[in-house]
């Protein structure tokens, strides 16, 4: 790996990265050049790194049109600041950062309002590339370019990244592995309990999908004082891991019988839950969600991204009873301000991130990472990039 010395700065680095050439292969660590950061970019080396499922599900993308290759993966992650672009104040050389795949320029009409945490300032669809310019910052060693990931393309020893997308933990005395968690996953969950829905002392909440974000999402439930969180997955294992993060019941889909996932939980909670979040991403189990909620007042937050081009459908008349659906993307939470603010509850004791680490391996053996998430063994497996 290059060393972080000023002898870099406006030059091109040469590091391994992890590199995909093709839809479901494994990685290949290679060398490749990283470019020097432009205006508003920063040039940072990952500390660690871990491997979320939607980078498994971006990796199983095999539509011409929308998978780019070869690129590089990895979003959830902590770094090091190695060298700052034109017009970057926030951040020095030397200072920790979080990458986050939200970009939040804090500028535009939807950074400024509280009631969305969508930039309107930089397109989704630029994912692949960086964000102002539409070009790349990697190339292999035959000078081909490497593709980003969600702006932030982590399993690499140094990435470039937008301002809009990096926030700055300096300040707080945050251990690289749980800084590493607040990145994406478990904030999204904790975010989702706290900020969409909001929820309350005494109150009923199921959740579909006992993952990472899943289990976050218990634990922001149990803080708020939930009485009875419902885990639905249908690995039974995750039921004794749930407990850890305050799941108090388990409904296994494939163990209902003749009845529905939903009316075992209306059945559960006496007429449904207050508050259901679904976390996997399927159109069906969204539905399911919706209709296991109370109501009057019950609300479905879908943390899941539908990655199949599947419609959800549920029943009008269910709407016009005052139940509730809403999307949420990273939880509601805008990265530059939220993330600090879980950085201090999570130091001041108010919530663990103990457990959700389960494995961890050496950048070289990256690809185990993925052997482990598709076994159902893995909640986060973090990935250190140095020997």
């Amino acid at each position: 790996m290059a060393c972080n010395s000023s002898e870099n700065i406006g030059k091109p680095i040469r590091c391994k990265a992890a590199i995909c050439r093709k839809a479901g292969e494994p990685l290949v660590i290679e060398e490749i050049e990283v470019d020097p950061p432009k205006a508003w970019e920063v040039r940072i080396k990952i500390l660690l790194t871990s491997l979320c499922h939607t980078d498994v599900t971006i990796w199983k993308i095999d539509n011409v049109s929308a998978a780019k290759f070869p690129r590089i993966f990895g979003h959830e992650a902590v770094g090091v600041v190695e060298s700052v672009g034109e017009h970057v104040k926030e951040m020095k050389e030397g200072d920790r950062v979080v990458p986050v795949f939200l970009a939040n320029c804090e500028e535009c009409r939807d950074c400024k309002s509280s009631k969305s945490n969508e930039c309107s300032k930089f397109r989704k669809e630029l994912f692949s590339v960086m964000p102002r310019d539409g070009t790349s910052r990697f190339r292999d060693m035959n000078g081909e370019t490497v593709h980003h990931t969600l702006c932030v393309s982590s399993f690499s020893e140094y990435t470039v990244v937008d301002v809009a997308h990096l926030v700055n933990i300096s300040h707080y005395h945050l251990p690289p592995h749980e800084a590493c968690l607040l990145s994406c996953g478990v904030s999204t969950g904790l975010g989702a309990a706290w900020k969409v829905a909001d929820v309350e002392e005494g109150s009923t909440v199921a959740i579909f999908g006992l993952g990472a974000v899943g289990l976050a999402v218990a634990v922001g439930a149990k803080q708020r004082g939930a009485t009875k969180i419902i885990g639905v997955d249908i690995n039974h294992e995750k039921f004794e891991i749930g407990k850890r993060f305050g799941i108090t019941d388990f409904v296994n889909p494939s163990t209902c019988e003749d009845k529905s996932v939903s009316e075992v939980i209306n059945e559960m909670t006496d007429g449904g839950a207050d508050y259901c979040f679904e976390c996997i991403g399927l159109a069906s189990l969204m539905a399911e969600a919706f209709n296991s909620s109370r109501n009057g007042w019950g609300k479905t937050v879908i943390l899941g991204v539908e990655m199949h081009g599947s419609q959800v459908t549920l029943n009008p008349y269910l709407l016009s009873s005052g139940r509730t659906i809403t999307g949420s993307m990273f939880g509601g939470l805008k990265p530059k301000s939220d993330i600090p603010l879980l950085a201090n509850k999570y130091l001041d004791r108010e919530f663990s991130l103990e457990g959700f680490i389960t494995h961890e391996v050496a950048f070289k053996d990256i690809n185990k990472a993925f052997d482990y998430l598709h076994q159902g063994k893995s909640l986060r497996c973090i990935i250190k990039m140095d020997p």
